[in-house]
């Protein structure tokens, strides 16, 4: 089966800045990635019901144009699977869309409101609004409605994280081994929750699983002092530096190196908090980096709800949330004790440094800090490619062609925000 997985102009819009350089199909929620939930889910499902011996089936994206030739679209075979990328999905889900007919559709049955979640159909889309059209205007003659989890805003993935590493956990690491801790010097609880890959390391830290499931990804590092608790992944070549305090319901992703106390906080991969500071509820892109004594408030002093960007509204939003802290999208950084407010989002591109407090909102490829002492002025995107470049080859990653045009495209897509642009006195 060719199943493809299409981004929801409302969803992906309430889903950014993290989807202005990848499909919502790509966001990091527990362990894994929603694409890489349903190719595991997919594969258990095949085995479960005695299929595993059928022929490969394939993932892809229908997402925006400019994003499709970084993720491509593939057809094969003579029907397609279109997927809402923002689902979560479990096992049970697989035996809905198994017994979905042609030119029929699902949706969501939620309190929330109504989703298109998948439809099957014998056409291919290569434009997904074009698909959208076409799956409500046939889904109309037939649908199925279930109950089913999806990310609705960005705050989502924190609060799902917990949820997502323990069914993660369980789908990648039942009926396999956990590599043995040979240190004398780490302390372990509640083991049976604890898988460790292949080539990890850890040296004199402390791992809790009491609470939830740790999983320490290959070839990552735990250094001497750190302290874990669960639910925590750590993807696969990152690091926890000395003396860390990992307070739980947290994912690194891969290749990442991150210190300092962190709570609830997902880490989509290759960036960096190499040092002392707090961060608490918060989502951070990939090729970011915190500098040394980053702070970020993830509590109003009042205790009260707080509003945070919505860039589907272009204002700030109302919400029942009392804990978020920082919102970054990729190739983000902030200087040395840089100190964000509450629910502080942080575009594309952005670099932020200074005294004070900045906005709650920095748009991206925004330079300084907002204030009066280094007002914002924009990135050149010419030195913005320079520093990913820089970054990217400290990684072993190509800085490729296509990445500049996606992130030339970004920069383009979100001039409208960088008001000082056209009003100097804000620069």
């Amino acid at each position: 089966m060719n199943i493809i997985f299409f981004d929801s102009a409302s969803l992906r819009t309430h889903l950014l800045p993290f989807t202005f350089t990848r499909p919502v199909a790509d966001l990091r929620v527990g362990i894994l990635t929603i694409k890489e939930k349903f190719e595991t889910y997919f594969n258990q499902y095949l085995k479960n019901t005695g299929h595993s011996d059928t022929p490969n089936h394939t993932f892809s994206f229908l997402t925006q144009s400019y994003l499709q030739e970084k993720f491509p679209i593939s057809f094969g075979g003579d029907e397609n699977l279109y997927i809402n990328g923002a689902t979560l999905p479990t096992l049970d889900f697989f035996q809905k869309i198994d017994t979905l007919q042609s030119e029929t559709a699902i949706f969501s049955d939620n309190a929330e409101g109504t989703q298109l979640i998948a439809f099957k159909t014998k056409e291919q889309f290569k434009d997904v609004e074009k698909f959208y059209d076409y799956a409500l205007k046939v889904a109309k003659q037939s649908t199925e409605k279930i109950n089913i989890q999806y990310l609705q805003r960005t705050w989502d993935i924190f609060r799902n994280n917990k949820q997502e590493i323990e069914k993660d956990f369980d789908l990648i690491t039942t009926g396999r081994t956990s590599q043995i801790v040979t240190d004398k010097n780490t302390v372990l609880y509640n083991e049976e929750r604890i898988f460790i890959e292949e080539g990890a390391s850890i040296k004199c830290a402390v791992l809790n699983a009491e609470k939830g499931a740790i999983y320490i990804g290959k070839n990552a590092s735990v250094e001497e002092g750190a302290i874990i608790r669960g639910s925590f992944a750590l993807g696969e070549g990152s690091v926890i530096n000395t003396n860390s305090n990992m307070r739980g319901d947290t994912t690194i992703g891969k290749f990442c190196k991150v210190g300092g106390e962190v709570s609830n906080c997902v880490f989509f991969g290759y960036s960096n908090k190499g040092h002392d500071g707090f961060l608490g509820n918060a989502v951070i892109g990939e090729w970011c980096n915190l500098g040394a004594a980053t702070n970020c408030s993830n509590l109003k002093n009042n205790y009260g709800t707080v509003r945070i960007w919505n860039y589907s509204e272009e204002n700030y939003e109302k919400t029942e949330l009392q804990f978020c802290g920082l919102l970054m999208g990729d190739h983000s950084k902030s200087g040395i004790c840089t100190m964000f407010n509450t629910a502080t989002v942080v575009g594309t591109g952005a670099n932020v440094f200074g005294e004070g407090f900045p906005p709650k909102f920095i748009p991206s490829f925004a330079w300084g800090n907002g204030n009066h002492q280094t007002k914002f002025v924009t990135t050149h995107i010419d030195a913005l490619f320079k520093t990913a470049e820089r970054m990217m080859s400290r990684r072993d990653v190509e800085f490729t062609e296509v990445e500049k045009r996606l992130l030339t495209k970004v920069f383009e897509e979100t001039d409208n925000y960088r008001f000082w642009e056209s009003n100097p006195m804000f620069s």
